[in-house]
């Protein structure tokens, strides 16, 4: 069989390429060993924000007198969360399997490894191996959990995120090594459910990638919601003793024990690139990534690559835009580059935060001369009736030309709010626009319009 592209995997990269193809008029085919959707439909960013949805109606049950509304007895049934779970992942999975066959595109389920840059051998689940033939080659495999040496996973005791997000009883304490968004995520989940959780980052704050503001603000915020941080620390080793995993840990005062039921490792991603052939097509790699142009055309002719497997953000939005972009200049098209400097990024816990551009800490780092904005949720009105004033809206602006170059937030649903600043960054909105830019009241929104006044000393309303 050949066609005009052949995709293997079908996450966010590749079934979002292999819809552009089909509507772009090529006959197109994606090779999935797994489900459709990948790991993000399936074990990451959807059935998490199911878990993190099921969190937050069982808070707002366990307070629903401060909100005049009285529930007794609220408990979580952790089955029943995590099968609503598997349901909503499920879902999502026979949406994208609708939306191939919609645009018939083809679905070969198997292992695909390249043989030439335009041949791919399948072996699917019951060892029959089919080969297929392409005119362009686009791999879109993602990536797994990543294991430390010290830390191995055994899928029981020491998990990594696909298993916490099924496990079969919820542990009554659970140490969370990292604190990225996965970590802060499950942690914040576990914490909701009644577990006793502790987070270890390596690093002196928590979320180490966002602005030091943010850091601290969310560190306060898992703190107060009764969440164990110890920053500056290491996990030496983890043992099972008595059923019990008991981690060795150092920090400034030396090391020490501590234990727990479950140790979830979420110290980032691996990519997905062994056995795929690149090695015998001398396909260039670096740091286990794939080199790829600025159309995801790697150095041999007719093989590209996107999602994870490239240099960049490990987002399924980045990989969704990159299928698109990558697709469009095949179809000879002039798509516009991605520009990395305008991605957004959302962690989804209690505060949840969203940011895009430069810190304040890279904005120095750079010389640059700025002005810095910042509005507190706890002079928000829709915060303070929906009884969340954790966090602020703070944005940073170039000091001479007044460009939005950074805004990062943290608070109720800010994930929300983000992409109304990526869309100003694009366009090189300056402080002043968003001044005089009418932002509906109250709305959790509108703090934007007074971040970027106060960086203009005109803040005035409450």
């Amino acid at each position: 069989m050949e066609y005009d592209i052949l995709i293997i995997g079908s996450g966010p990269g590749g079934y979002v390429a292999a819809i552009r193809a089909a509507q772009l008029g090529f006959k197109t085919a994606v090779i999935e060993k797994s489900e459709l959707g990948g790991i993000c439909l399936n074990w990451g960013c959807i059935p998490t924000k199911s878990l993190l949805k099921s969190a937050q109606v069982l808070d707002y049950a366990k307070h629903g007198s401060e909100y005049g509304v009285i529930v007794s007895d609220a408990k979580p049934d952790f089955p029943s969360i995590i099968a609503r779970s598997r349901t909503v992942a499920t879902q999502m999975s026979k949406g994208v399997e609708y939306l191939l066959k919609k645009n018939k595109i083809e679905v070969i389920f198997g292992t695909g490894k390249l043989l030439t840059n335009n041949k791919v051998e399948v072996y699917s689940s019951n060892g029959d191996r089919t080969e297929y033939l392409a005119k362009h080659l686009i791999l879109a495999t993602g990536a797994r959990s990543r294991e430390l040496p010290n830390l191995k996973q055994d899928g029981k005791k020491i998990i990594g995120y696909r298993e916490a997000l099924s496990l079969p009883e919820l542990p009554e304490s659970m140490i969370v090594v990292g604190s990225g968004a996965i970590g802060t995520e499950l942690a914040s989940f576990y914490n909701s459910m009644g577990t006793q959780v502790t987070l270890i980052e390596y690093l002196p704050e928590i979320v180490p990638l966002e602005d030091i503001d943010v850091s601290k603000q969310l560190g306060r915020s898992l703190k107060k919601a009764k969440i164990n941080i110890l920053t500056s620390t290491s996990v030496d080793s983890v043992e099972i003793i008595d059923n019990k995993c008991v981690a060795k840990i150092s920090d400034k005062k030396g090391s020490r024990q501590i234990e727990a039921d479950i140790v979830l490792s979420a110290v980032g991603i691996s990519t997905n690139i062994e056995n795929l052939g690149l090695e015998e097509l001398d396909i260039q790699t670096d740091k286990g990534k794939i080199v790829v142009d600025s159309y995801y055309r790697t150095n041999v002719s007719g093989v590209y690559a996107i999602g994870d497997i490239v240099p960049g953000p490990a987002l399924a939005h980045v990989s969704s835009a990159e299928a698109i972009c990558c697709v469009e200049a095949i179809a000879g098209l002039t798509p516009e580059p991605i520009d990395y400097e305008n991605i957004p990024s959302g962690i989804y816990t209690t505060p949840e935060v969203a940011s895009v551009g430069i810190t304040e800490r890279q904005a120095i780092e750079k010389g640059l001369s700025v002005r810095i904005g910042k509005f507190p949720f706890t002079a928000s009105g829709k915060a303070t009736a929906a009884g969340n004033r954790d966090g602020f809206v703070k944005l940073i602006f170039d000091s001479q030309t007044d460009i939005l170059l950074g805004a990062h937030l943290i608070g109720l649903n800010v994930t929300e709010m983000i992409a109304e600043l990526v869309v100003g960054k694009k366009l090189n909105i300056k402080a002043k626009q968003l001044i005089g830019s009418i932002h509906p009241h109250p709305t959790m929104s509108e703090a934007i319009m007074e971040a970027a006044a106060a960086a203009h000393n005109e803040a005035i309303h409450v």
